[in-house]
């Protein structure tokens, strides 16, 4: 197991931190516009990210030329209850950023196994003319990241396949409540991506993380999040 490389930025409070999380991703997104004609970026979904979507969305970008897209999502409809698309259009495709093109990763009607298909064909399909900019992590109590949750049916297969996106079956993990079918990104997926972040708030969320940086992948998924070489993963916390 290689050492873990990652990057540690505290912010004093929640304003500080989700101003110089989105400071960042903005950076990203200009550096990747200036060598591609667009750039995407991979959200998370839940509560802990939104005050960096709500920043984001101000920053003064071509948002035409921008793709949003997620690490993960749920097998529901569009616009459900659970559905991360719905928390990412409310939270940062709005203001300026309402001008950007959004790729949910489960279309309506669609079974998961053909949404997980039509993800990665997208994803080759628009290589070279699409530059991955950022990938946005977060990470649940039982160390799991995007949907890669400790003890998930497809775990292993995620961590050790080259395409970007899998299909993962949760049941029996408390972390995916009442969602246990989803679609997420793969340590593959995230390579590509130059700033991989990933946002933690509470000291509980910080000792889980430091636990993490210990384990394996299989027993903390978020670990893989930290293997990837000469590219460290960018932490950015806040108490509150």
């Amino acid at each position: 197991m290689n050492a873990p490389s990652y990057a540690w930025h505290a912010s004093a409070d929640e304003a500080a931190w989700a101003h110089d999380a989105a400071a960042a991703l903005r950076g990203a997104l200009e550096h990747a516009l200036a060598r591609a004609p667009r750039a995407l970026i991979l959200l998370s979904g839940g509560s802990t990210p939104a005050p960096v979507h709500h920043a984001l969305a101000t920053a003064d970008l071509d948002w035409s030329r921008v793709v949003v897209s997620l690490v993960d999502e749920r097998d529901v409809e569009p616009g459900a209850d659970g559905s991360n698309a719905r928390l990412a259009e409310g939270t940062l495709l709005r203001g300026r950023a309402a001008a950007a093109e959004f790729w949910p990763l489960r279309p309506a009607h669609a079974a998961l196994d053909a949404a997980v298909a039509a993800a990665n064909a997208r994803w080759h399909a628009a290589a070279g003319a699409l530059a991955l900019a950022a990938v946005v992590l977060g990470m649940g109590e039982d160390a799991h990241t995007a949907s890669l949750f400790p003890g998930s049916r497809g775990l292993a297969a995620a961590l050790a396949t080259r395409e970007p996106y899998v299909a993962i079956d949760a049941s029996g993990c408390a972390g995916a409540g009442r969602w246990p079918r989803r679609i997420s990104l793969t340590p593959a997926g995230w390579a590509a991506a130059p700033l991989r972040m990933l946002l933690l708030r509470g000291d509980a969320k910080r000792a889980v993380f430091e636990r993490a940086t210990g384990a394996d992948a299989l027993h903390a998924p978020v670990r893989a999040a930290l293997d990837v070489p000469g590219v460290p993963l960018h932490v950015h916390w806040c108490a509150a």
